[in-house]
């Protein structure tokens, strides 16, 4: 499979891996938005379903290997867990959702805790939307998709474990989102799929999100 995305040219592939090759720290963990730091700094921020494969993805854009904590249970990500890239970004790691044996009211909780993160911040440029390739959409994920659209937030499909599948597969994957994402008026148009275990489109990523600062 390659890892190819004739979007971006060499000069804005080249700007992304240097802008995540600086500096990157962890900076609070948020339970409850009177934590949230105050800052003019631009923030992107990832979601996902548990499992997605949200923190491996993380720590590749870093090329790092525990920046952002991987667990083999899922919903370990409870709270915003804030990075800061230099001063240039704020990156947001936000909980995953979908975990079935999540109590009732927790899952609450974080519903309530995300949605008014989204609609009241007003420098989150872009969320990223992590879907598995394997699995495609669940009902979960439609919901977040009308919760991001309520909010008026941009966000942008990314397929994790791209290496998992065929690329016929992957091909269907893409044209189905293509197809879920007219539906919805804050998705932006364009999916990029990627593998943290092979690389893929990591590179395209980085140009991505570089773009957005």
């Amino acid at each position: 499979m390659e890892n190819s995305c004739d979007r971006f040219t060499p000069e804005e592939k080249a700007a992304g891996k240097s802008l995540f090759a600086e500096p990157v720290s962890f900076v609070l963990s948020v339970a409850n938005l009177s934590q949230l730091p105050i800052s003019e700094l631009e923030e992107i921020a990832f979601s996902g379903r548990s499992n997605v494969g949200k923190s491996s993805l993380i720590n590749t854009l870093f090329n790092q290997k525990k920046l952002a904590k991987t667990s083999s249970t899922p919903g370990r990500t409870q709270q915003l867990n804030y990075f800061n890239l230099n001063n240039k970004l704020h990156i947001v790691d936000l909980p995953g959702y979908g975990y079935a044996e999540a109590p009732e009211k927790l899952v609450k909780q974080w519903q309530d805790l995300i949605f008014n993160y989204l609609r009241g911040r007003v420098n989150l440029r872009r969320v990223f939307l992590l879907i598995d390739s394997r699995h495609g959409l669940k009902k979960s994920d439609k919901e977040v998709m009308d919760m991001l659209d309520k909010a008026a937030v941009t966000y942008q499909i990314i397929l994790t474990k791209a290496d998992k599948i065929s690329s016929k597969a992957l091909n269907a994957q893409e044209n189905a989102l293509r197809a879920e994402i007219k539906k919805h008026a804050a998705a932006y148009n364009e999916i990029i799929a990627t593998s943290s275990e092979k690389n893929i489109g990591i590179d395209d990523l980085r140009a991505e999100i570089a773009k957005l600062i």
